[in-house]
């Protein structure tokens, strides 16, 4: 079975590594003051990818935090990024700052004409991040709940050619609850393209489900864990070795 790709993750706010507990602004909690010094630890235990997410840029609509994710870049880390990406500049900053992939999300719920240039024009290196509270897409750093259905919109960047959608189910988003497995698995019958799962990883096990999902759907291409990892609650080396 091929494996699955573990997204250890960092959340960047005010050049801190931080995690909010369903993206309330107000609900911060600062695990590092240096976001490349935990990039490192993901790295050393054996991490190729790392997923970060400049929470100042979803909240301003505009990257405010390259220069600590150059770090995490410098590192020789592949860096997942999202938070901002909202113009074509901006997404051309992230990928001239070495990035691997950048993360649209609230442009995507709003123009697909944007999400298809975008992929003409740099393919693969362009994801679609679907965050969702029952059902339907949040934007704005989740402060917007819009009526759009997360399925319906998964659908339509399928056919637009994006290669990767990430998944997240809101409602669990650090809450260390589990993860809504019925909602990913849903969303890798929707469509064709790699769909990571986000959301509520809190113990091995969860992964293990998920790998039980992957088994029957193959197109599950891997989970971002957070705040599992920094509450001590798994073992980012035992995820990669599980996963692998």
């Amino acid at each position: 079975m091929a494996r699955m790709t573990i997204y250890p993750a960092i959340d960047i706010k005010g050049g801190r590594c931080v995690r909010l507990t369903q993206g309330r602004a107000d609900q911060e909690t600062v695990y590092y003051e240096h976001p490349a010094d935990v990039a490192a630890l993901f790295k050393a235990a054996g991490s190729a990818w790392v997923h970060v997410v400049d929470l100042d840029g979803a909240f301003a609509g505009e990257p405010q935090n390259l220069a600590p994710v150059a770090a995490i870049v410098a590192l020789g880390m592949k860096v997942q990024l999202g938070g901002g990406m909202r113009t074509r500049a901006a997404v051309e900053r992230a990928l001239a700052s070495g990035v691997s992939r950048v993360v649209v999300g609230t442009r995507a719920a709003e123009s697909e004409t944007f999400v298809g240039e975008l992929v003409q024009a740099f393919g693969a290196k362009v994801a679609v991040g679907i965050d969702a509270k029952n059902g339907r897409v949040a934007v704005k750093g989740w402060v917007d709940t819009t009526g759009t259905d997360a399925l319906g919109l998964a659908c339509r960047m399928d056919q637009l050619g994006v290669a990767t959608l990430i998944y997240t189910d809101i409602g669990t988003d650090g809450m260390l609850t589990g993860p809504n497995l019925a909602a990913q698995e849903a969303m890798c019958v929707a469509v064709k393209a790699a769909v990571i799962a986000s959301g509520g990883v809190s113990r091995r096990e969860d992964v293990v489900n998920l790998l039980g999902v992957k088994k029957r759907r193959p197109n599950l291409d891997g989970v971002i864990v957070g705040k599992a990892i920094y509450e001590k609650r798994v073992e980012l080396a035992d995820l990669l070795a599980l996963a692998g």
